[in-house]
């Protein structure tokens, strides 16, 4: 080897040395960040040595895939099993102890009580209390449950703002890949953005991807309206101001096409976006039928009958009634009743009313008296009310319960329902973040950064560097030598 071309190996070592080490400091740099693909710079052998031709990118397109589909399916589980929680909370703790089920239960244990005693006048007034509990338990949990859904809708707003912010930005980036692409440029910084932005799209709404040549992306949604190609598609929605027992919400559009809700309590959804809808359009508003039938069955239950020998009137609202003021139909859903339901005010003392009442019958007047003669006594139109919230009823199929059971019953199977769905979301969110741990463990793993791969990458670099510096004082020296030999 000649001393010049000594010095050229030794210099382009050198170089070498310098872009690797830039590239091994941005790696040790990046450790923790999760967006951050490692670099390496390839070599490649020419008349001087080694030299870096080109820094690579570590990437596994199929486990990415799978790490922003198992991204897009947790973040859809946990959206629902947030709103199930939710509405959950609105009767109370563990044991749902605000629930209707169990307001109805303690009023009934009153009646009872009552019933046994029916000349006790305390007994009347705290039956009268149970009930306005009862009455004002259902109009809460009616506007929770609407709040729910309000709060929803919001949240969709917020999310529909997020995810065009996300495209227009996917949209810039992409065209810079491809144009740094075209001309050769190191993209990686780019293609880092660019998974982000991947990411995070994924997390809103499902998202598959298409890469044509020049690194050129085009986004798709799961069930294959396109978000991106060549430019970045709108994503409409119009928020609501308020929400009402019938009242629907509008519909987000992507591209144009409407998107649908999530299914199931382990739901088809991917992305949060299908999950708010599902609990906004299908568990809410099959929760407030559930509190619409309960109150129906409330006021029908308690409903005066016409006592005279020749019965003409129609049943009357009793111990409940509600702004529609009359018996609603049998079996039938009545939408928002639960909103409206309140105690009679003529069983209110403190508004004039007479709790006794409740034991005689006539709140509507002379026709619906049941104690003709006033007796202190007299319990048998109490014992019937005791018999009729557990003698079993028509409910409305709608409300996906049984379409008959006693109203008691019923209402601790809404309980039922709801847990049994929460918990099946529970569930189901606790393997699917597993799921997403894993995959995206994974993922770090082929393309993450190891500091102890780094750290033994940088060893080696000392010893290449120590090489180079030691070649070029040998020439130096015998460069020296030479120069003393002529002179």
């Amino acid at each position: 080897m000649s001393l010049s071309s000594a010095i050229s190996s030794a210099q382009t070592s050198l170089s070498n040395y310098a872009t690797q080490t830039s590239i091994l400091a941005r790696n040790i740099s990046n450790a923790s960040n999760l967006d951050y693909s490692r670099r390496a710079a390839i070599l490649s052998t020419s008349t001087v040595g080694a030299q870096v031709v080109s820094i690579q990118r570590a990437q596994d397109e199929g486990l990415f895939r799978k790490t922003i589909t198992s991204m897009s399916v947790a973040s859809g589980q946990q959206t629902l099993l947030s709103g199930l929680s939710d509405l959950k909370n609105i009767f109370g703790g563990n044991d749902y102890e605000s629930s209707p089920a169990s307001l109805i239960a303690g009023m009934r244990d009153t009646l009872a009580s009552y019933a046994a005693k029916p000349g006790e006048s305390t007994l009347a007034q705290t039956a009268i209390a149970d009930a306005n509990t009862v009455a004002m338990g259902l109009r809460d949990a009616s506007a929770a449950v609407q709040n729910v859904r309000y709060q929803s809708d919001q949240e969709i707003s917020r999310q529909v703002h997020t995810l065009n912010e996300l495209l227009s930005r996917f949209e810039a980036n992409n065209k810079a890949v491809y144009s740094g692409t075209q001309t050769g440029r190191d993209v990686s910084a780019e293609l880092d953005e660019r998974d982000a932005l991947l990411k995070g799209i994924s997390e809103i709404v499902g998202v598959t991807t298409v890469t044509r040549d020049g690194n050129d992306m085009s986004l798709y949604t799961s069930d294959g309206t396109t978000l991106f190609e060549t430019s970045a598609r709108q994503v409409t929605f119009k928020a609501s101001s308020g929400f009402a027992a019938g009242i629907a919400g509008n519909s987000i559009y992507i591209d144009g096409v409407a998107l649908s809700a999530g299914t199931g309590a382990t739901t088809t959804s991917r992305g949060s976006l299908q999950s708010l809808l599902q609990i906004r359009d299908v568990y809410a508003p099959t929760m407030q039928e559930q509190l619409d039938e309960i109150a129906r069955g409330l006021i029908t239950t308690f409903a005066e009958t016409d006592q005279s020998a020749v019965p003409t009137l129609p049943d009357a609202p009793g111990l409940f009634t509600w702004v529609g003021g009359t018996v609603p139909p049998a079996g039938t859903i009545v939408p928002g009743i639960a909103a409206t339901i309140t105690v009679n005010p003529a069983l209110v003392q403190s508004q004039g009313g007479n709790p006794q009442l409740l034991r005689d019958g006539g709140i509507n007047g002379a026709a619906y008296v049941a104690n003709a003669d006033g007796s202190a006594g007299y319990s048998s139109l109490l014992d019937s009310y005791v018999l009729a919230l557990d003698t079993p009823m028509a409910f409305d199929p709608d409300a996906e319960l049984s379409s008959s059971l006693s109203l008691v019953d019923f209402a601790a199977d809404s309980v039922g329902w709801l847990e049994l769905n929460r918990s099946e979301a529970n569930s189901a969110q606790v393997t699917r973040e597993a799921t997403r741990f894993r995959t995206s463990e994974a993922l770090s793993n082929e393309t993450g950064v190891s500091l102890d791969e780094e750290m033994s990458i940088l060893l080696e670099l000392e010893q290449t560097y120590k090489a180079s510096a030691r070649l070029i004082s040998v020439v130096d020296e015998m460069l020296k030598a030479l120069l003393a030999a002529a002179g």
